[in-house]
């Protein structure tokens, strides 16, 4: 155990010893320490590429954790289980994945990218908001979630992206997560009710003005393909955001339930384009297939 964010002296003693009484060895403690906190928003903090003394921050944190934290005693708690070993049963969706990587689309797990690299792809960041195309050389593109709601405006903007995401996705696969899925649709509202066109990969529309909260664990059962998984299997997943579904024509991608085993409405869409290439997008973020 390390003792995060403690108030006093008085604080961790009374810690400590609820730790002792249950056999749970102390390995550090961590005081409040304004300098380090980050500022939140909808779905959580304030991701680490819109920090803009990121930096200083981890010194700060860094400095934090080297006082207050025996190291020595925390890597050899850690033992041989580092991240040496590659994760199981992760399959790269392509040899050459084009990721999307910017403040819009910044969320995926980072279990996934080391077990795709570990099996030997190569990934190929790219960002929208910079109206960046995928690399037309890669064989997949991989749209994560984010905060795509918050970067309409721009995403709309953005001519040279969606031009080369939809010539792309003529011939080739694209698969998108939460906001990823959201851009490949015909369009997102915002909070204050205006509509931005996205890249028309799907007929998706949703909208962010009226939120309602959709949060849980999700297991898929693939209806098609998508890159790495075919048709048929199963799939774990997580499903966190406050956007709601406007339109959905195309077909559903899976039928997913939740933790309870309870039917999920968003089901994910699939559409075949004209030149053969597998557009696909999902409300949850990939975690592993099902055994």
């Amino acid at each position: 155990m390390i003792l995060n964010r403690i108030a006093s002296p008085r604080h961790e003693a009374l810690i400590r010893n609820g730790m002792e009484e249950a056999g749970l060895p102390v390995l550090g403690v961590l005081p409040k320490h304004a300098a380090i906190a980050m500022p939140e928003r909808h779905l959580g903090l304030v991701q680490a590429e819109e920090q803009p003394a990121l930096q200083a921050l981890i010194s700060q944190a860094a400095q934090l954790m080297r006082d207050g934290v025996d190291l020595d005693a925390l890597i050899a708690a850690a033992g041989a289980t580092a991240a040496t070993n590659t994760p199981a049963g992760i399959t790269p969706p392509g040899h050459r994945i084009a990721l999307a990587r910017d403040a819009a689309f910044s969320f995926v797990y980072p279990h996934l990218l080391h077990g795709w690299r570990a099996a030997g792809a190569e990934v190929l960041p790219f960002s929208p908001l910079a109206d960046e195309a995928p690399d037309p050389s890669a064989d997949t593109c991989w749209l994560p979630g984010g905060y795509p709601e918050l970067h309409g405006g721009t995403l709309a903007r953005a001519d040279r992206f969606r031009s080369g995401l939809r010539a792309f996705a003529e011939t080739k696969p694209v698969h998108g997560e939460c906001g990823g899925y959201m851009a490949m649709g015909e369009a997102i509202i915002d909070k204050d009710g205006a509509r931005h066109q996205m890249a028309g990969l799907l007929g998706l529309v949703t909208s962010f003005e009226k939120r309602k909260m959709h949060l849980g664990y999700r297991l898929a059962h693939l209806f098609q393909p998508i890159p790495g998984h075919g048709a048929g299997n199963k799939l774990r997943g997580h499903e966190f955001h406050y956007s709601t579904i406007l339109l959905q024509p195309d077909a559903p991608l899976a039928q997913v339930t939740d933790a309870t085993g309870a039917a999920v409405a968003e089901t994910g869409s699939t559409r075949l384009q004209s030149g053969g290439g597998l557009s696909t997008g999902t409300f949850f973020h990939l975690i592993a297939p099902a055994p």
